[in-house]
């Protein structure tokens, strides 16, 4: 890696993770998980402690911005974080209120915050579409994946520059692999808060080598996905960088949910345990920008061209 965090950018993770524990969290999200509907008390508090400036700020920037967005993810921000301090800022568009849904243009599966969207973003084959559509309750889907699920209602639209696609889905790719960094780090913090506390033939279940390989394997694939997210996002979002760091990650993801619930044993698929908080958002992603394939090809793509197979 060519690049260290800067001083300002820790500080400005530690103002926010300060923030996050006040207006986000385990508790939060559990009071609504009924609903599931977007936090927008928790995006007046972002916007108005300047978060969402951070991208243009230039001690802060596109990286402390990815940090920021990691944060939330990690505390379960139930707002459009990749949308609001990546996308628009890196697109040049002012700031937008409310929840904003991102969308392949074709792409038909269901989509976080779609059904109560106050602005849709859509990508195209090379430019964006802008939409502000009327939520419609008819969008909404049902979800046990700790978001909001729908799909996108049609409406007229603003298209933007050419090029404008591009930069939309390698930020987008930058985004959700920083969301779910955020939420594999906690995963596997719980998992080994929990080995550590377990204790079984007199000793605590972490001390057991079998485990250790387990623990350490998932701490590789995490760290991997973390600055394999945090070079692209310095180097300002080349798609090949992006691509792999999506790759990476959303690869990761299945094997980090399912080692942090085996670790855990029974007591991790109980309702009342945070973990499923974490791992049934990290589904949530798994889908996004077409999935795993779609960001391999993307990587086959940007280094060998279309064609390539």
């Amino acid at each position: 890696m060519d690049f260290e965090l800067s001083d300002t950018q820790r500080s400005v993770v530690d103002a926010l993770d300060t923030l996050l524990a006040r207006h986000a969290g385990v508790e939060r999200c559990r009071t609504a998980a009924a609903g599931q509907g977007y936090d927008h008390a928790l995006e007046r508090e972002l916007r108005g402690s300047g978060f969402f400036d951070s991208f243009t700020e230039e001690s802060i920037g596109p990286l402390g911005a990815t940090l920021a967005v990691e944060r939330i993810g990690a505390h379960l921000g139930t707002v459009a974080a990749t949308a609001h301090l990546l996308v628009l800022p890196a697109l040049g568009l002012d700031s937008l209120e409310g929840p904003v849904a991102l969308v392949l243009d074709g792409d038909t599966r269901p989509l976080r915050f779609a059904a109560e969207a106050a602005t849709v973003l859509t990508a195209g084959a090379d430019r964006c579409t802008l939409t502000r559509p009327a939520p419609s309750a008819a969008a909404a889907l049902p979800s046990a994946y700790g978001y909001s699920l729908g799909r996108v209602t049609s409406g007229a639209g603003e298209d933007l520059a050419p090029g404008t696609a591009a930069t939309m889905i390698n930020w987008w790719r930058i985004g959700v692999s920083a969301e779910a960094v955020g939420m594999m780090q906690k995963a596997l913090d719980i998992a080994i808060r929990y080995a550590k506390d377990r204790r079984t033939f007199g000793r605590a279940i972490g001390s057991f080598q079998a485990l250790q390989h387990r623990m350490a394997e998932l701490t590789i694939l995490i760290e991997g996905a973390r600055w394999l997210t945090y070079e692209a996002a310095f180097h300002g979002a080349p798609g090949e960088a992006s691509a792999t760091a999506a790759a990476h990650t959303m690869a990761a993801l299945p094997t980090v949910t399912r080692e942090t619930h085996q670790i855990l044993g029974a007591i991790g698929l109980t309702r009342e345990h945070d973990l499923h908080l974490y791992t049934l958002r990290l589904q949530a992603l798994r889908t996004e920008l077409g999935g795993l394939r779609r960001h391999r090809r993307a990587v086959v793509a940007a280094r060998w061209g279309e064609g390539a197979s």
